[in-house]
């Protein structure tokens, strides 16, 4: 592996598993703190105003349904998350945040949006774009390994 290499796969693996350990250590200084990160990241998904199949929150977490079943059951007993089948068609299951889960939901937005600001004010904006840009074609790249997979 070439030296370039070396580093940024460092810097992604390290970045990585920072980011996760800042958010679990700042999610114990709220008023939530019977979630996991991984139970945040659910809630992230589900998203604010709006209710999804669990196909499609499934989908996002890059999770099977089953799995999302079992996650989704735990936040309902937690009264984060509702779910629901439509009467069109009762197979179809729809999950929303309960009044409860939207605030977690903004509580972490906030996190992200001053995490964000925080790095962003050692940025130039020159820097910001190269940055915006190289971060875009990552998530692509990443995105096509995912389908690949699929």
């Amino acid at each position: 592996m070439r030296k370039i290499e070396e580093v940024l796969n460092k810097l992604l693996v390290q970045l990585f598993y920072d980011i996760l350990h800042i958010e679990e250590k700042s999610l114990k200084n709220t008023e939530f703190p019977d979630l996991s990160i991984t139970e945040i990241h659910t809630i992230e998904a589900i998203g604010l105003n709006k209710s999804r199949t669990m196909g499609e929150i499934a989908h996002d977490l890059r999770i099977t349904v089953g799995t999302l079943t079992t996650a989704v059951t735990k936040l309902i007993k937690k009264g984060y998350v509702e779910r629901k089948r439509i009467e069109e068609d009762r197979r179809v299951v729809l999950v929303n945040l309960t009044s409860k889960g939207e605030e977690v939901y903004k509580v972490h937005q906030v996190f992200h949006e001053e995490m964000i600001c925080s790095i962003l004010s050692n940025f130039s904006d020159e820097e910001e774009l190269v940055l915006s840009k190289s971060l875009e074609k990552l998530n692509v790249f990443f995105e096509e390994k995912y389908k690949s997979f699929q």
